[in-house]
């Protein structure tokens, strides 16, 4: 992944943030140390993939907005950093290890991941997403906007504005959904989101494929049988 930055320092970094309106209660909780910043809007082909990233400082801060024609994918401990201070559009985000995600604007992506992460996860806008599955204590710091789309989630998470409640098999394609036969602990990677097999759920995002039946029928009415 080749990212046109400049490296700024901390307080330099601070300047940029104040000059685009993130809150402070937002920054001052990052590493106070350098950061990679693009300059204006970006778009990446393919995955995002923050753990595989190498940035010269502690993370990425994208001066506008990002537009990711892949998921933005986080699954191991220590990944760098990505502040976006426009609006972050990508096909999914999967968030399951030491997460930092600012966000000034709002998100759009199909699916919208969160799995046992010790995360710094807050969006300043909406999050539009045709699906929000929230496992193992995930839930983002901050949605500022409104969570538009149904959330999956254990009894225990009730993010703030979230729709009722929908049944998995609604929602999800059936091949990420739980079937009692094949779901060993180690696979499902500590899904307690009712009817979610999390293995299977991200292998398919890393795929490139629909995993709601919106997105399906969506896909499929670009390609109408002959």
């Amino acid at each position: 992944m080749n990212i046109a930055t400049t490296l700024h320092s901390w307080d330099e970094s601070v300047a940029l943030f104040e000059r685009r309106g993130l809150p402070v209660s937002s920054y001052e909780n990052l590493y106070e140390e350098e950061y990679d910043v693009h300059s204006g809007a970006l778009s990446i082909e393919g995955h995002l993939d923050l753990d595989a990233a190498q940035p010269e400082g502690t993370g990425y801060i994208v001066d506008g907005d990002l537009d990711v024609t892949g998921a933005v994918l986080n699954t191991d401990d220590g990944c760098p950093a990505l502040i976006v201070l426009g609006d972050l559009r990508a096909a999914a985000v999967y968030l399951e290890g030491d997460a930092k995600l600012l966000v000034r604007g709002s998100v759009h992506v199909e699916a919208f991941v969160g799995n046992m992460t010790d995360k710094l996860v807050m969006l300043h806008g909406d999050l539009h997403a045709r699906v929000t599955v929230l496992s193992a204590e995930f839930e983002p710091d901050l949605i500022e906007g409104t969570l538009h789309g149904p959330v999956l989630a254990p009894a225990y998470l009730a993010p703030a504005g979230a729709e009722a409640p929908a049944a998995p098999e609604t929602v999800l394609v059936p091949e990420v959904l739980c079937t009692g036969a094949d779901d060993g602990a180690d696979d499902v990677r500590g899904f307690d989101a009712p009817g979610v097999h999390g293995g299977r759920l991200l292998r398919r995002i890393e795929a490139g494929l629909p995993v709601t039946l919106a997105a399906g029928r969506d896909r499929a009415s670009d390609h109408p049988p002959a």
